[in-house]
């Protein structure tokens, strides 16, 4: 992949849930380490997670901004009694709340045809890339339905120009993947341009939702932690592999001035012959004809001061980790405070359910008439379908012992039927 003409390339960022704050790493170093690569870029592609850092990246959003709002929504996760599970929690509205809030007024003008959503049409799960913005919010409601996952944030699908759109991540995870212009970033360890090394030696892979996914315990756990996120520190070290990795890929394509990661491995730049940074060779690398694979891969516990690398980035993950520390904080993170609460669950989980129930009926008053006539419908061509297939194996096809015509084979020689013929004999002559 060459990168001399400016805007021949495009950046795809995969769905993934949570760990989306891997994207927020990998673009502040190429923000940090090469910022013409993201301004020669000429669409930004996304699904899911992906498609909110596309959108920030478009609206010229700092690094502070991203990690405070994605590692403020794992916060209010853990402060949850039951976590995921607990009826406070409602990531869709959490995230049009936010988009809502933070948008500069003109996002639909910045976006459109710099920007590339996936959304998955249900019910047939069709893939839609959508490019056009009208206003502010037709990209709201795009970025929403590109976040949405059906049963773990409702059942109702949200609506997009007279559509139903779910998470674009389940029919094109990572849009134009196959193109070889188009750099790609995902959490999870694959063939991706930009992604983790995966410590296992299975060499097995599962080709899904338009990806290359290497069959592990690590990358299931990885997909667990899409919707079940850890604590705020633990996804913070996610953001900072996403650093290092597209740090990895920068360096292995001679873009960067200066071999860090061969620093932070052994203290000290290799030498020319061993395969570092020569004239020569970064002559060729400059226009991405040729890779060094010789980079090592940098975990985030081999460097034990990440603010030399990035300190805005490291200001950016502690502050959006600093936690509360008041009093009835202080205690309810606590094992006593954690005990209690569990025993007064049974008492306080009914009206907590009743209380967030009500305020999200009222808050869903607007859409029940297009929402009730889209479940309508559903349910008409459900019926529909049911009756027709129901129909059909009832009936069946008609014997032919019922019509009293024989049955024929196409393989059997047809009999020809036989007709009368009357010879008609002449006068015989006489001699």
């Amino acid at each position: 992949m060459g990168f001399l003409e400016e805007g021949s390339w495009n950046l795809s960022f995969s769905g993934a849930g949570f760990l989306g704050i891997y994207h927020v790493g990998a673009t502040q170093c190429l923000r940090q380490r090469a910022p013409r690569l993201l301004q020669g870029t000429r669409r930004f592609y996304g699904s899911s997670s992906g498609a909110l850092n596309a959108v920030s990246i478009v609206c010229g959003k700092s690094v502070d901004f991203c990690c405070t709002h994605l590692l403020g929504m794992v916060r209010q996760v853990e402060q949850l009694s039951l976590g995921i599970l607990h009826p406070a929690y409602a990531p869709t509205e959490y995230i049009k709340r936010q988009l809502q809030d933070s948008l500069p007024p003109d996002a639909h003008v910045l976006a459109s045809q710099r920007l590339g959503v996936s959304l998955t049409r249900w019910p047939d799960g069709r893939n839609f890339i959508i490019t056009d913005f009208a206003t502010r919010d037709e990209l709201i409601q795009v970025l929403v339905c590109s976040s949405y996952f059906p049963f773990y944030c409702g059942v109702i699908p949200p609506e997009f120009r007279g559509e139903r759109y779910i998470d674009g991540a389940l029919s094109n995870t990572l849009p134009f993947a196959d193109c070889p212009s188009t750099i790609t970033v995902s959490p999870f360890p694959g063939t991706v341009d930009i992604c983790p090394q995966s410590t296992s030696a299975n060499l097995h892979e599962l080709n899904i939702f338009n990806a290359s996914f290497q069959i592990s315990t690590e990358n299931l756990f990885l997909a667990f932690t899409c919707l079940v996120p850890s604590k705020p520190e633990v996804v913070a070290d996610s953001c900072r592999q996403g650093y290092l990795d597209a740090l990895r890929f920068l360096e292995r394509h001679g873009l960067t001035k200066e071999p860090v990661l061969w620093t932070l491995m052994s203290k000290e730049p290799r030498a020319p012959g061993d395969g570092g940074w020569d004239a020569d060779s970064d002559q060729h690398r400059k226009g991405g004809l040729s890779l060094n694979w010789k980079v090592p891969h940098v975990q985030v516990k081999d460097v034990p001061n990440f603010e030399q690398l990035s300190p805005e980035l490291e200001a950016a993950l502690k502050k959006a980790c600093k936690r509360d520390h008041s009093p009835w904080a202080r205690f309810c993170r606590s094992g006593p405070g954690q005990v209690l609460t569990y025993l007064l669950l049974p008492c306080t989980l009914p009206f907590e359910y009743v209380y967030f129930q009500n305020r999200r009926l009222v808050a869903w008053l607007p859409d029940v008439p297009a929402d009730l006539w889209w479940m309508q419908g559903l349910l008409r061509s459900v019926a529909h379908k049911v009756y027709s297939r129901t129909k059909a194996q009832l009936l069946g096809p008609i014997s032919p012992l019922a019509t009293g015509v024989p049955e024929t084979s196409p393989l059997q020689p047809q009999i020809a039927p036989q007709t009368d013929r009357t010879l008609g004999l002449g006068p015989s002559h006489q001699a």
